[in-house]
């Protein structure tokens, strides 16, 4: 039985402390709870960055990614978050995929008492129980009462 997609978004890959630190991380916790994770930075390795038109064939495969994923997970992390992640979440959101959102920075970032971010970024997630799509932690993913366990145990029985 094939195990549900997940399209990793995330500005991990662009540093090469956090491509080996962090994102690693998040990749693994992700597997470990039965997702095959769709990680943009290593998908896309087989594109030749020394061509003319890389950036757009870049784009392109991941737009493609987050269509054909079966559920989306976004780190958003940042005052903005990247800017290439919530395009990506908007995609997602447009799409009706199943969404979650990590979010471990402190910082302030939102135009509304009841959202931590930007109130457009909970759009894809349900309105009274946002707080299951929404992890501070790492250690949170495994949390069987939270969204993304029950997403992934629900989604692998298909």
């Amino acid at each position: 039985m094939a195990r549900p997609s997940l399209y990793l978004a995330s500005p991990y890959g662009f540093a090469p402390q956090w491509k080996e630190q962090l994102l690693p991380q998040f990749c693994q916790a992700l597997k470990s709870l039965g997702a095959e994770v769709w990680e943009p930075f290593e998908r896309n390795n087989q594109i030749d960055l020394s061509k003319p038109g890389w950036a757009y064939q870049v784009a392109c495969a991941d737009v493609r990614d987050v269509e054909q994923a079966d559920g989306f997970f976004a780190i958003v992390n940042g005052t903005p978050p990247d800017e290439g992640v919530m395009v990506e979440l908007g995609i997602a959101i447009a799409l009706h995929k199943p969404i979650f959102l990590f979010r471990d920075d402190f910082r302030v970032c939102s135009d509304s008492e009841d959202y931590p971010l930007n109130l457009m970024l909970f759009a894809g997630l349900p309105e009274h129980s946002w707080r299951d799509h929404f992890y501070s932690s790492i250690a949170d993913l495994a949390d069987p009462a939270k969204a993304l366990v029950r997403w992934l145990s629900s989604a692998g029985a298909r």
